[in-house]
């Protein structure tokens, strides 16, 4: 069967999810993709301002489309439908031919008829090209005007406010988002705003553009006033793209949007319509949720499987320039006999409402800006028509320690209910998930893929999944093992608060037994985190993995790894030559590793010492490569050489890497540095990121390589360096406080409720008071640093250590090498077995 889908956005990428997922090898199908790039998020668009780069808005993972039966066209734009030879003709002129066809072309945004619009610098909001342009705008602006005050204008005027623009929203209307918020919201969410430093202009009528006196524009008022500008950006509403299916005959509605009907098909019965584009029961829905439901009733009713569109809930929460707005169901009480309950509180700029039915036992919805906190379980009570309390006020009205009371249960919501909108997840599936092992955020958002979209439903997966474990007997908690009844990160808290500072004293206060390998590394770890004492300490060397008990990497052979820091990747020919001398008196094995360092491998234990001190005495001290810790900060040669770098990407590498190489880590960490935004030093794959601009650092963070390779996300921008500083440690620090045991950052920022914003919130905003402490706590480590080589070899007795025999200075005889490409390599079994002649290592 022969599929052709026009329009490849986030619905027409959906329903192709939706095909891959059935695994119906049989279709053949072609994506008319009129854009130069693959689906992307527009629902995050606004964060390409912040640095996010296209390909981490991408929705399309690597791989997709090298499946065989899935073709992509890109700048393909569609030019018309022949329905009775059953083709579309591109407009290059291509012809190809279809037995279905799936149109998802989305909507156009509504530019109003005003003499001057087609003006330079005079834009709309809907591309990634659009951002680009505006971008380029904004580099020779001072001010931005965003016509419209709704959803889209105002994520538009967060992205004016991100390129430092001074920011004007203009709205018709007498409020800000006039459809999804009431009166008593409106006033508390413009206030909001307008401290954020956006001027807000309502109740103005623009009737055209010409040229300003104090901007590039100026825009005439209906009113007698005008308002210079040097950009504007139309975001005015949406339209349904579908002049394609007027040409061609397809039933239409009379303000537009292609006619479907419960399974999403048009008046052809082999063509459907999905998205923005599509009218069902005389309604275009303009949030993603809804289009991601037809795109998923499409798919099953092409491939056969039950299913039918039944509308949707337009509910929606978000936050816009920092601010919670939450809107849900009947939210301006417009139900017959309904009532509401308000609540306002001025002081902290926080308004909630709630309209209940004539009978008070079901909520019809609800409005809340400044603190949404709520809406999860608001919104399951009236989705699922749960009965409402005596007195629902208190399900808005906070007690007096702050905090709202707590109205549902997860318990009361039936299986069926749906947790996760934009993925169509219920919370059945989330309990079968858990029951099948999914037993944390990162599991469910992987198997379900519940919250990987919006987010906003992570809060309510948290409580489902906590609850369903309990239900299966399943300890609700992330002990480090039998021996200690504790997570990781209260671990770190009782070492902390009581001042302990050995495994003994640990174990003797708040454990049981003698410990086991899984304990013992994870109370190393805290302990070196807390009081940066020497890890091989007569009562700290016991605790150690092999690699942290040898100061060195073990290879397949037994031997081991020696990698000397390089801060930065820089290295004076001095120190090259020291290093070349070390690999050839020990004949070792030299590679330049990932992180820009040389590698020395094959040395056999009794060697290290001896290595060692070489290595310090040509000025090198320990890479820390085989802790789990700090382990390079990779960099471009930045503004010193690069004629594109802005900035000494370079000098701030050696910096970081110089202040942070003591910090013992839940898991290894990476650092990049680049020095512009051609990003050279793959910042944005890396746990802590540092990419230059014109204005400053941006800092990416909880990335990371590997076999989960994940993108880094902007947590600042523009930061001057010392700024940048204390940021990185207080996120340092309290990532080492609160992971648990071998969790990377960015699997630890996937299990944090709130995720990058309640991270933001603590780095930035200091939301737990905090910051000061963990400032204190990394200075602490700076201040005691000391190269554990040094420390080795220099202590007589850890360096008794280092011998492959107990009682003899004699090596392990059994290490064999092979040469290859002129250096050294482990012999296989074969060669070990004689069948090739092998070479004997140098010795020390």
């Amino acid at each position: 069967m022969k599929i052709i889908v026009i329009g490849h956005g986030m619905v027409g990428h959906k329903f192709l999810e939706r095909l891959a997922d059935s695994g119906a090898p049989h279709l053949e199908v072609t994506v008319l993709c009129e854009e130069p790039r693959p689906a992307y998020d527009r629902v995050h668009l606004s964060e390409f301002f912040a640095g996010k780069s296209a390909d981490e808005l991408s929705l399309v993972p690597p791989g997709f489309f090298e499946r065989g039966n899935v073709l992509l066209k890109l700048n393909a734009k569609a030019g018309a439908i022949d329905r009775v030879a059953k083709t579309v003709t591109v407009a290059g002129g291509e012809v190809l031919a279809y037995d279905k066809l799936v149109i998802a072309t989305g909507s156009y945004p509504f530019v109003p008829p005003l003499p001057g619009k087609e003006r330079k610098d005079c834009f709309v909001y809907r591309t990634i090209e659009d951002l680009e342009a505006m971008l380029e705008c904004g580099q020779r602006s001072k001010s931005g005007v965003v016509i419209g005050g709704g959803l889209l204008g105002l994520e538009c005027a967060k992205a004016l406010r991100d390129m430092k623009l001074a920011t004007h929203v203009v709205e018709f209307a007498p409020r800000l988002m006039a459809v999804q918020v009431d009166e008593g919201g409106a006033r508390v969410l413009r206030r909001k705003i307008e401290q954020l430093g956006v001027t807000v202009h309502t109740q103005k009528n623009t009737l055209e553009i010409v040229d300003g006196v104090d901007g590039t524009h100026r825009m005439r008022f209906a009113d007698g006033s005008h308002l210079d500008t040097d950009m504007i950006v139309f975001s005015a509403g949406i339209r349904p793209r579908d002049e394609l299916a007027r040409a061609s005959g397809l039933t239409v509605g009379p303000r537009g949007g292609i006619a479907i009907d419960d399974s999403c098909l048009t008046s052809d019965p082999d063509v459907y319509a999905i998205g923005e584009c599509a009218l069902w029961g005389g309604q275009i829905f303009g949030l993603v949720a809804p289009g991601y439901e037809m795109a998923r009733i499409a798919a099953r009713h092409l491939l056969g499987e039950q299913g039918a569109f039944t509308g949707a809930d337009m509910s929606t929460k978000l936050k816009l320039m920092g601010v919670d707005v939450a809107s849900m169901g009947d939210s301006h009480a417009t139900t017959a006999g309904s009532r509401s309950y308000q609540f306002t509180d001025e002081r902290k700029q926080i308004y909630k409402k709630i309209v209940v039915s004539e009978c008070g036992k079901f909520l019809l919805g609800g409005v809340m800006v400044g603190d949404a906190s709520e809406y999860g379980t608001l919104l399951q009570m009236m989705l699922n028509r749960i009965e409402l309390p005596e007195s629902p006020e208190f399900l808005i009205l906070p007690q007096s320690d702050g905090k709202a009371r707590p109205g549902l249960g997860v318990d009361a919501l039936p299986e069926g209910a749906q947790i996760c909108s934009c993925n169509d997840v219920s919370k059945g599936a989330l309990c079968a998930a858990v029951g099948g092992g999914a037993t944390s955020i990162g599991a469910l958002k992987t198997c379900t893929k519940a919250g990987t979209a919006c987010g906003g439903c992570v809060p309510l997966v948290t409580q489902i999944m906590k609850a369903e474990m309990k239900k299966l007997g399943m300890d609700v908690n992330n002990h480090v093992c039998e021996h200690f009844a504790f997570s990781r990160q209260e671990l770190y808290h009782l070492v902390k608060v009581g001042k302990i500072t050995s495994f003994g004293a640990l174990l003797a206060q708040h454990g049981k037994g003698l410990g086991c390998e899984i304990c013992k590394p994870v109370a190393a770890s805290v302990l070196a985190s807390c009081w940066n004492d020497f890890v091989l300490k007569k009562e700290h060397a016991s605790l150690q993995d092999t690699n942290d008990y040898f100061l060195g990497n073990i290879q397949k052979d037994g031997t081991y790894s020696v990698v000397p820091r390089m801060a930065g990747g820089e290295v004076t020919a001095d120190g090259l030559i020291a290093v070349g001398t070390v690999a050839k008196k020990y004949g070792l094995y030299t590679k330049i590793t990932g992180g820009q360092r040389v590698d020395l491998f094959g040395a056999r234990v009794e060697q290290l010492p001896l290595i060692w001190e070489e290595l310090i005495a040509a000025g090198f001290e320990s890479g820390h490569a085989y802790g789990k810790s700090l382990r390079t900060v990779k960099s471009c040669v930045g503004s010193t050489w690069c004629r594109y770098g802005v900035a000494d990407s370079v000098g701030l590498a050696i910096e970081l890497e110089n202040r942070y190489k003591g910090l013992r880590t839940p898991h290894k960490i990476k650092f990049g540095v680049s020095g512009c935004t051609r990003e050279c030093a793959e910042a944005q794959g890396k746990d802590i990121g540092l990419i230059a601009t014109e204005k400053g650092w941006n800092l990416y963070v909880c990335g990371n390589g590997g076999m989960k390779p994940r993108h880094a996300e902007l947590l600042a921008a523009d930061l001057d360096q010392a700024t940048l500083v204390r940021y990185i440690d207080r996120f340092l620090m309290f990532y080492v406080r609160t992971a648990d045991r071998l969790q990377r950052t960015s699997v630890w920022r996937d299990n944090l409720e709130g995720g990058l914003d309640y991270l933001k919130e603590v780095v930035i905003g200091d939301k737990l008071n905090i910051a000061a402490e963990l400032e204190a706590d990394m200075q602490h480590v700076v201040d005691t640093y000391a190269c554990e080589w040094k420390a080795a070899v220099e202590d007589p007795e850890t360096r008794k250590r280092f011998r492959h025999f107990v009682n003899s200075e004699q090596g392990d005889q059994n290490v064999v090498f092979m040469e290859e490409r002129g250096q050294i390599r482990p012999a296989t079994p074969e060669e070990r077995r004689g069948l090739v002649i092998p070479i004997v290592a140098a010795a020390a």
